[in-house]
Order: structure tokens, then C-alpha cells, then sequence
């Protein structure tokens, strides 16, 4: 099957920053992907390399096959973008700018009006189409951000922090929206700086740091490279920590806190059998037992910050000419 992206020794240089440093990265295509990284972590620059609007320095990358410089037009029609910034024409009104996007694609008059009119159903605001995009309140803005980018029916939906800002409520629904559009085939490409939405959404993700990839696997692999931490509260506990580390495959760390014993360990659920049975053996009796998953987001730190000594020069933002995502795919 060919990987909806693909990407190989990417490099992007501006004067004086390495946005990109040899970034190695591939999507599966039908996958709901997220690209996590702090900023300057080079996950804008990424994007703006796959829609057309920075020029890479070296390395390749493709898009179903296409590559995105040689192939820039089929590429650029097999992508939806929802970028983070508000970059629509303000003198028509929203069922107009979609069905201008829909043209800038080559689709037929009849059939714009129709996906026009589809996409603001999905999103939830068609009742809005003849109003004027200065008119909508911030929730729904997001909303016509997202009914644009799927106006055009794209095979790759790029979002970039879709959720940035917005209500709980209307997060939930946002959500909804890309699940079933996932669903349905669309491959997603997800950047969010909430560790919780790449938890919920992503069947993988990557971490950047610095214009690299630390990592990639699925939320719960990385959830368990965690180490957890076991509380067990005793009847009867001891004055010190039981010596019962070796005992216990994966247990790490004993300690005692008044009438509760804490242990950390990887893979906590399925060390806690093992760590009550060497309690039982020594005469302690467990009254209850609590396990405190580590959270992706405490992973994400840590795997970044262990980047931190090495290469900094990774940037989001190169210069305003070329690294704003304002122009979208519709230039």
C-alpha cells in the first residue's frame, strides 16, 4: 500500500536555523497520525513543506507517491489544510469561500455548491452559509476552517491544533467530526499541543524535537515506557521498606509513608499481583491498592527535554514570506 507521506533525510535551512535536520518520518495511509513537539520543534515547517509553501533544502518527501515539489499539483489536491490562523477572504460569505476553494481544485459549479453545502452540514453550520466569516463567533470560525479544508473531498487532512482555544463542548464535537471522517478513509495528520486530544484520537504519533524525530509509536506504548506508581495501603505496616525489589519483576522502588507502602514500577497492573503476594508472604496485610499511571504528557517531557542538550536550532517559524500557513493550498 503506498504511505500517504513520506518523508526521507528532510532538511530545511533558513539563514541561520535548521528548521529540519534530517527528519525520517512516514504516515500510513487510512492512519490518524499525531506530530507532537514543543515549539520550534519544526512541525509547522513540516506542514508547510507537504502543502506547497516552503521549498525543502534537501532529503525527500512524497504524498500518496507524488513528490511534493515535482508532483505539487496532485499533491496539493489530495491535501485538505485547517491551519491554526484565520486566513479567510472576509468579503463573502462562507458558502461562498468554499465553494471558491472548491474551484481553485477544478470542481464543476454544480458540484461545489453541493460539497459546499455538505461540509457546512458535517461542521454543523450550514445555517450560517450566508453569513460573512468577520460575523462568526470564534467556535464557529473553527468550525468553517475545518468544513474548507474537506471542501475539496481530500484523501490527507491536515490539521494544525484544530482545537487551539476553543470550549470543551465544542472540542468534543470537533472531535467527533474527524473520528468519522477518519472513519470513512481520510488519513489525518494531527499537530496539538493537548497531550490528551493525541491520546484520544491518534493510532500513532510522532515526537519532534529540534527539527527531529525522537520517537514513534502508538499513545500506549508510550504510556508504557512510564513507570507507575503502586500505593498500597497496610494494617499493620512495617517501620521500614521490605527488601522485596528482586522479588518482584518490574518493581523499582519501595518505600514507606506512614501506614502506606509505595512502590514504583513499570507496568504497574501487572506488577501489583506479584507485589501483594511478597507482601502476604512477610505478614502484611493490603486494605486497599491504588495505581497512578504515568501520563503521556510526563512522557512527552521527558523525551523532550532529553533533547534539550543537543541541537536547539529547530524553529516553527522561519521567515514571514514563506513560513505562514495564510496562503494555504488555494494559492
Amino acid at each position: 500500500m503506498t504511505l500517504a507521506i513520506d518523508a526521507t533525510g528532510l532538511v530545511k535551512e533558513y539563514d541561520d536555523v535548521r528548521a529540519l535536520d534530517g527528519l525520517d518520518l512516514s504516515v500510513e495511509s487510512g492512519e490518524f497520525f499525531g506530530l507532537l513537539g514543543p515549539n520550534g520543534a519544526g512541525k509547522t515547517t513540516f506542514i508547510n513543506i507537504l502543502v506547497g509553501l516552503v521549498r525543502k533544502t534537501g532529503g525527500e518527501v512524497r504524498v500518496f507517491g507524488d513528490d511534493v515539489e515535482d508532483d505539487y499539483r496532485a499533491v496539493r489536491d489530495s491535501i485538505g489544510l485547517a491551519p491554526q490562523e484565520f486566513n479567510v477572504d472576509r468579503f463573502f460569505s462562507i458558502r461562498e469561500v468554499l465553494m471558491h476553494k472548491a474551484g481553485y481544485h477544478g470542481v464543476s459549479d454544480e458540484e461545489r455548491k453541493r460539497r459546499a453545502d455538505e461540509a457546512l452540514e458535517l461542521v454543523g453550520i450550514y445555517d450560517k452559509r450566508n453569513t460573512r466569516f468577520d460575523w462568526l463567533s470564534g467556535g464557529m470560525k473553527r468550525r468553517l476552517l475545518l468544513a474548507r479544508a474537506i471542501v475539496t473531498e481530500p484523501d490527507l487532512l491536515i490539521l494544525d491544533e484544530p482545537t487551539a482555544g476553543v470550549d470543551v463542548q465544542l472540542r468534543h464535537d470537533l472531535w467527533g467530526i474527524i473520528n468519522r471522517l477518519n472513519d470513512e478513509g481520510t488519513t489525518i495528520l494531527l499537530t496539538t499541543h493537548y497531550i490528551e486530544e493525541a491520546e484520544r484520537l491518534c493510532d500513532r504519533v510522532a515526537i519532534m524535537d529540534s527539527g527531529r524525530k525522537v520517537t514513534v509509536a502508538t499513545p500506549e506504548e508510550l504510556m508504557e515506557r512510564g513507570t507507575d506508581t503502586i500505593t498500597v495501603e497496610l494494617r499493620d505496616p512495617p517501620a521500614t521498606a521490605p527488601a522485596i525489589e528482586r522479588e518482584v519483576e518490574g518493581l523499582e522502588e519501595v518505600t514507606i509513608d506512614g501506614s502506606r507502602l509505595v512502590a514504583r514500577a513499570n507496568a504497574g497492573g501487572r506488577v501489583a499481583p506479584g507485589l501483594l503476594s511478597a507482601l502476604e508472604k512477610r505478614g502484611h496485610e493490603a486494605l486497599d491498592l491504588e495505581i497512578s499511571r504515568t501520563s503521556l504528557e510526563e512522557i512527552f517531557v521527558e523525551l523532550t527535554e532529553g533533547q534539550r542538550g543537543g541541537n536547539q536550532s529547530g524553529t516553527d517559524e522561519g521567515p514571514d514570506d514563506e513560513a505562514r500557513i495564510a496562503g494555504e493550498t488555494s494559492r
